[in-house]
């Protein structure tokens, strides 16, 4: 339960932002996250042009792109010195969520032209509107609502200071709140797909929700059969475009750090691997269609680099780097 009280103060801290038969299931989205990697490979390589190429060609194939391939893209145009086609994807961008706040935060955007920014800055409010008129609001405000009522139950989780105190409360007060939050869940899975960025516009309510659940306690978990009952859902979710590999490897880091004691590392978000532990880290992380530690670790050297961010998941669990254990 120390690690729901982690979660929830990093939560409080950090502001953030059509039902199934509208999912295209012809496109297979663990083809579209394994093209994602083959770029990624490429830009650690510095070969930004073809990585550039391959991702046109990914949103070429798909109705639905991830907000994060229209942020890379953009950040490539510009490294190749392609102006038009930069300020395409950034407009493509605005249109899958990309805040203007975001995009301001984002140093490397300001090789975007002067006049290209103004034009852009034109026509926000409206590539905005659009935006969320693609959300659900119905399934966004009951996610919502889901959200704050987990925040406020695992607040109880700050005021125990020992590890057994903090199980005790986790086991017999939060535990039947979360089994009610998970049936919800259930429910809204089943009838519209799992709510996050393409359903919602968010992808970190209904994710917290579920790796408070995860993080319950030890004793808690080996007995656990909701979230197992969730994991057919969620891998269909993952093939459907509806949530990213990573949102499903820190759901399932927690479950297994939970429930094995937190003796090994798993998906090495939560907990770094050790050197011994690395090559299963690497295959789990390829059977969900995550990068590898190498390939996120590189891309962290080209950050630093070049000055581009590939807006790489991890926060608050990974600062950078996964630094492998000896």
């Amino acid at each position: 339960m120390k690690y729901l009280a982690f979660i929830l103060l990093f939560n409080l801290s950090t502001n953030f932002y059509p039902p199934v038969n509208w999912v295209d299931k012809n496109q297979d989205y663990e083809k579209y996250h394994q093209q994602v990697i083959e770029a990624e490979k490429l830009i650690t390589l510095e070969k930004y042009e073809d990585a550039l190429f391959l991702l046109d060609e990914l949103i070429a194939s798909y109705d639905f792109i991830f907000l994060r391939e229209y942020q890379i893209t953009t950040q490539l145009a510009l490294c190749s010195k392609d102006i038009p086609k930069a300020k395409e994807y950034l407009e493509k961008g605005i249109l899958a969520g990309w805040t203007i706040k975001s995009i301001k935060k984002n140093g490397f955007l300001k090789n975007l032209p002067k006049e290209d920014w103004g034009a852009i800055k034109k026509k926000y409010k409206n590539l905005n509107k659009q935006y969320k008129a693609t959300l659900n609001w119905t399934i966004r405000k009951q996610v919502k609502q889901l959200f704050s009522k987990d925040q406020w139950k695992a607040i109880g989780a700050l005021f125990t200071f020992s590890s057994d105190a903090q199980d005790r409360y986790a086991e017999r007060k939060f535990a039947p709140h979360s089994e009610v939050q998970m049936a919800r869940l259930a429910n809204i899975l089943e009838t519209h797909g799992y709510p996050g960025e393409r359903l919602i516009g968010n992808n970190m309510w209904m994710s917290t929700i579920l790796n408070h659940h995860n993080s319950i306690s030890q004793a808690y978990n080996e007995k656990d059969t909701l979230y197992l009952k969730l994991q057919p859902l969620l891998k269909q979710a993952v093939k459907n475009g509806q949530i990213s590999p990573y949102d499903i490897a820190l759901m399932e880091d927690w479950y297994l750090l939970t429930k094995t004691g937190r003796t090994a590392s798993f998906y090495g978000i939560v907990a770094a691997p050790t050197q011994a532990e690395l090559g299963t880290t690497n295959k789990l992380r390829k059977a969900i269609f995550l990068r590898s530690v190498e390939t996120r670790n590189s891309l962290v050297d080209i950050q630093q680099k070049t000055g581009m961010d590939f807006y790489l998941p991890g926060e608050p669990w990974i600062d950078g780097k996964i630094v492998i254990e000896n």
